[in-house]
């Protein structure tokens, strides 16, 4: 497994438990806004040796009670089934965080009891979805899979959008709510909405972070369609 990084302990990235990140190398979009350019390209530098990722997680034992599992695309690594396993075996919870073009994968270690909480990107409206991944062109059916597949409630899960001022708007959030009623399987469950904040590693230079009052309005459009929609992070 490429293993990128580490982050020994949060107490926000996986809800409701002290937890440590493990990032993995390699993703197959190109966000723009996104914050971890060095972990896109598969063969990127990896700095962390898988086994001394395993002696931390026994280390931590009683101490941790989850691992978060994001990248890059943990599931594009064709070893994620068997570093999930292994993982459980140790007796931790396991959130995955991914952008949903696999919904195969997806949906295998989910039926294969490996992951417990699922976290899914949701980039912008279908019309801007590819732009927005950073991508020339983008098949939306995969996303959709992996949206109809999450909202059947096989496992606890969220949807969530990092928003960005140059790509989303209240047009962009009312698609996007539409977009989620017709493709889920049963009301969603969770939609959070994240504030984009300008850093050096980000890879596209120029994206501004907006404003608190417009995040509330995106807020408003989106949460009738949804079971639990918040803002988080940002204080309005």
């Amino acid at each position: 497994m490429r293993i990128a990084g580490l982050q020994k302990m949060t107490l926000l990235d996986y809800p409701g438990k002290v937890a440590c990140t493990v990032f993995l190398q390699g993703c197959n979009f190109r966000c723009p806004f996104c914050h971890n350019r060095d972990l896109l390209d598969h063969d990127g530098p990896y700095s962390v040796d898988e086994e001394e990722f395993w002696a931390f997680l026994r280390k931590r034992q009683g101490l941790l009670d989850g691992v978060c599992v994001t990248g890059g695309e943990p599931t594009v690594q064709k070893s994620l089934p068997d570093f999930l396993k292994k993982i459980k075996a140790l007796g931790y919870s396991v959130k995955l965080d991914t952008n949903g073009f696999r919904p195969d994968v997806l949906e295998q270690v989910v039926s294969d009891g490996l992951v417990d909480y699922v976290a899914m990107d949701i980039k912008n409206s279908p019309a801007r979805y590819a732009e927005t991944a950073g991508l020339p062109h983008l098949d939306l059916t995969c996303i959709e899979k992996s949206i109809s597949f999450l909202t059947s409630n096989k496992v606890d899960y969220e949807f969530r959008t990092t928003v960005v001022e140059e790509f989303h708007d209240e047009q962009a959030f009312v698609e996007i709510a539409q977009w989620l009623q017709k493709v889920s399987e049963n009301t969603p469950k969770a939609y959070f909405i994240q504030q984009f904040t300008q850093r050096d590693s980000v890879l596209q230079e120029g994206l501004s972070t907006p404003e608190a009052e417009k995040l509330a309005r995106f807020l408003d459009i989106a949460a009738p369609f949804v079971h639990r929609a918040e803002i988080r992070g940002v204080e309005l």
